[in-house]
């Protein structure tokens, strides 16, 4: 199917309408954007692999058109139940999984809780892993972040946290914007309440390949990438960065491309990631037919639309 781009709807395990995108040929990568962007930041990485891999590029639950204006749906688990929901649509036992910050996180979660589903991983920006005196101001940030967000708009809840991160994080972020659904925005800054690891120690059950790509900025420290790659089984750190050189999603896709084709090159066989000998474009379009398993104190809807005004304030 060579670089065509294909568009499908699929359903995350508790029935939230999930979109994504794909593109290539061979065996599949499932990419995650950031915290902020949408899945067009990730498409000239998948474009710059689409020779060697099939790359699916998800919005995750909460940006873009994957629109959940529930904050119960907003946890680690939801998030990689979600993946493992993908591969279920794409008809797929096992797949590579690589992501961009909360991305990236999402991978690490996933590969822990599905090892068994993740071929491989790629961390590019491994996200800070707070102690509980930074997890507790990070929490108060994200509801900070969120109150803005609904009063004045996702420009104005972005302005005084940019500057601090590295500059292709605020170019992907200020481009998603005008395709961001506020209050999905909102409700997913619910996660800064969740934990997604207590300790770079937690990281020592993930049993996965695992490529980190150090990030440089206070939200992804480098010398956290160091760690994380020792702490890992099998962890390989990168000789490339997301440096402040980098300034747009072309930037990022033409530094992180070689490592990342080289890294799942070594590790990926095109013979056995589909559930059946032929899978054409692995399930992209076909309807989702799993069973839901619904978010925390919440029934399925066709968006896991906000259902604050049923259960009450939190």
């Amino acid at each position: 199917m060579g670089d065509y781009m294909r568009e499908f709807v699929y359903d995350g395990s508790d029935g939230c309408r999930l979109y994504a995108t794909a593109v290539g040929s061979g065996p599949t990568l499932i990419l995650l954007h950031g915290g902020g962007p949408d899945h067009r930041s990730l498409l000239p990485l998948a474009h710059l692999l689409a020779g060697s891999f099939t790359v699916v590029v998800p919005d995750v639950r909460g940006y873009g058109r994957s629109r959940c204006t529930d904050s119960a749906c907003h946890t680690w688990a939801q998030y990689a139940d979600d993946v493992d929901a993908l591969l279920n649509h794409l008809g797929l036992r096992r797949a590579a999984l690589g992501g961009t910050g909360l991305g990236g996180t999402i991978t690490l979660r996933a590969a822990m809780a599905y090892p068994q589903r993740i071929r491989a991983a790629v961390v590019i920006g491994v996200e800070d892993i707070e102690d509980d005196e930074a997890k507790e101001a990070e929490a108060a940030l994200l509801e900070s972040f969120a109150t803005r967000v609904i009063a004045d708009g996702i420009d104005a809840a972005w302005e005084p946290i940019l500057p601090s991160l590295a500059p292709v994080i605020g170019s992907l972020v200020r481009d998603a914007i005008p395709r961001s659904d506020p209050a999905s925005v909102a409700a997913a800054c619910a996660i800064g309440r969740d934990r997604a690891f207590r300790s770079v120690a937690d990281l020592r059950s993930i049993s996965v390949p695992t490529l980190i790509i150090p990030g440089t900025d206070v939200r992804h420290p480098t010398a956290l990438a160091g760690e994380v790659a020792l702490a890992l089984p099998h962890g390989h750190l990168a000789q490339v960065a997301v440096s402040a050189d980098l300034r747009t999603a072309d930037d990022l896709a033409h530094t992180m491309a070689p490592a990342v084709r080289d890294f799942l090159t070594a590790h990926l066989t095109i013979h056995t990631d589909t559930t059946a000998a032929a899978q054409g474009a692995h399930g992209i379009g076909r309807p989702s037919k799993q069973a839901p398993r619904a978010c925390p104190t919440s029934r399925v809807t066709a968006e896991c639309a906000d259902r604050s005004g049923r259960r009450g304030a939190r």
